[in-house]
């Protein structure tokens, strides 16, 4: 009997039942979140989105993600005390409360706190899954189990856009009924199939459980060369989230994907930037495993330092040009270089970790990742619109020219504003298109998202050097 059939029969049905509610949960999230978020904050009202602008949009996506990346500390620490299938029921209503009010609301204020609600809904389940799989593995079945549940986690999270995708087009509304009907399942998992895991005894009380875990946090933070190495790594989460914050919207504005739809033999808009965008999961799915084994022959830094300078390059590419076919090369680029740094991280801090604080220093690992998305939303709001957003460009582009077109209102809306622009510049959508691409050249802003990432590299490098001197960190529990 091979390794794999032996460990495979060891998992218990809450394992399998686990990881189906987390492939949902990614499905509904990512649906949502990767690509189509942007896009229906930024794009035009008489479309049936928001209409927002791209400060708007950082602000919302950059802070209600942040949230989301704190408070797992806390949520795990009430779900230790309260229990995770309570947790798991609060999560997945508020999870289809906030969907029903995102589809519903349009103020910016309303919107905001919709998000804010969704990121707690999301905070709560984080932990859950997770350690109801490290609950119910042991010694022998862990390292199998976790690598079952980090690729359901890229399924889902590659499911989800590309059916959103394929779907928003026809109604902005349609990419908010799958993720509603991808929770109700949970919901309805949870409900009937899904078990309390065994839990320890304890005789402390909630309050207890939140105050040990923020003096841990504490604890770990005073590590100056683990709290420098945290903020290295927020520079790093910066640059990568432009995959969710600017990369979509780029698409829309200036990318003719119809090109690519047409060679492929599918109907123009069947290739959508959502669709583009959840290569970077499929990606994963294809190559993680040979990229782990090329990494596992070096050091976590170097690695890490590697694999986001190419990252950066794959950055780059998919910004620097209007070719659909180089943009999903940049893609596939940029997924090799997060496939050779992001679980490399996890490894870093096991294996820097003090043996008795191991479990501390792995509970703040995702504070860059909170770090790099209230970066992220700034980076991708004022310097974004600045740089590349399409219609501050056709604005200018119509000052410098003397032109007066109506500012957009309730009675003149952002497509008004273009068809009166291509008269007044004698020009149809795709020339004119060109014609600001040509002009003001929005694709330096990749000039911009490269150098962060770059920095990041660099920044680690220097850190190795001169900080660590080069040492190799303790490899003990690199497998956590």
């Amino acid at each position: 009997m091979t390794y794999f059939s032996r460990v495979l029969k060891k998992f218990p049905r809450l394992f399998w039942i686990s990881n189906i509610i987390e492939l949902f949960e990614r499905w509904a999230w990512y649906g949502f979140y990767s690509g189509f978020f942007a896009l229906y904050l930024t794009s035009a009202k008489e479309d049936g989105a928001l209409g927002f602008s791209n400060v708007e949009k950082g602000t919302i996506m950059g802070t209600g993600s942040m949230i989301l990346y704190l408070l797992p500390v806390i949520s795990g620490a009430i779900a230790d005390r309260v229990g995770y299938k309570k947790i798991l029921m609060l999560s997945f209503t508020t999870y289809i409360l906030s969907f029903i009010m995102l589809s519903r609301f349009e103020s910016f204020g309303a919107i905001f706190a919709a998000f804010i609600l969704l990121a707690v809904a999301g905070a709560l389940f984080k932990p859950i899954i997770a350690g109801t799989v490290a609950r119910v593995t042991d010694k022998e079945t862990s390292s199998l189990g976790f690598g079952i549940f980090y690729m359901v986690v890229n399924i889902g999270g590659f499911l989800g856009p590309f059916v959103a995708g394929m779907i928003y087009k026809n109604s902005w509304d349609n990419v908010f009924y799958v993720s509603i009907a991808a929770i109700a399942v949970n919901y309805l998992m949870v409900l009937f199939i899904y078990k309390e895991p065994a839990v320890a005894e304890t005789d402390k009380t909630l309050v207890q459980n939140l105050g040990i875990a923020f003096r841990n946090i504490g604890i770990t933070l005073t590590d100056w060369r683990y709290l420098l190495f945290l903020l290295i790594i927020g520079v790093f989460w910066t640059a990568y989230n432009q995959l969710y914050y600017s990369f979509p919207v780029f698409l829309e504005a200036w990318v003719n994907l119809d090109r690519m739809s047409l060679t492929l033999g599918l109907d123009p808009g069947r290739i959508t930037p959502v669709t583009i965008s959840s290569l970077a999961s499929f990606f994963i799915i294809l190559f993680q495993l040979i990229i782990s084994s090329i990494t596992a022959k070096f050091r976590p830094l170097n690695s890490i330092t590697t694999g986001i300078f190419i990252f950066a390059f794959g950055l780059g590419m998919m910004f620097a040009n209007l070719n659909p076919w180089i943009i999903v090369l940049g893609v596939l680029i940029f997924s090799i270089g997060e496939m050779a740094s992001s679980p490399k991280i996890q490894e870093y801090v096991g294996g820097i970790a003090p043996s008795d604080r191991k479990a501390l220093y792995m509970g703040t690992a995702l504070l860059p990742i909170a770090i790099g998305h209230l970066g992220a939303g700034w980076i991708s709001g004022k310097p974004f619109t600045v740089m590349a957003d399409k219609l501050f460009l056709l604005k200018r582009a119509v000052a410098e020219n003397g032109f007066d077109i109506p500012a957009i209102s309730g009675t003149f809306t952002q497509t008004d504003y273009y068809t009166r622009a291509q008269e007044l510049f004698g020009m149809n959508s795709q020339q004119l298109t060109r014609y600001l691409w040509d002009t003001y050249h929005p694709s330096r802003v990749w000039v911009l998202f490269t150098a962060i990432a770059v920095a990041a590299s660099v920044m680690l490098f220097l850190y190795d050097r001169f900080v660590l001197k080069g040492r190799e960190v303790n490899r003990e529990g690199s497998r956590q």
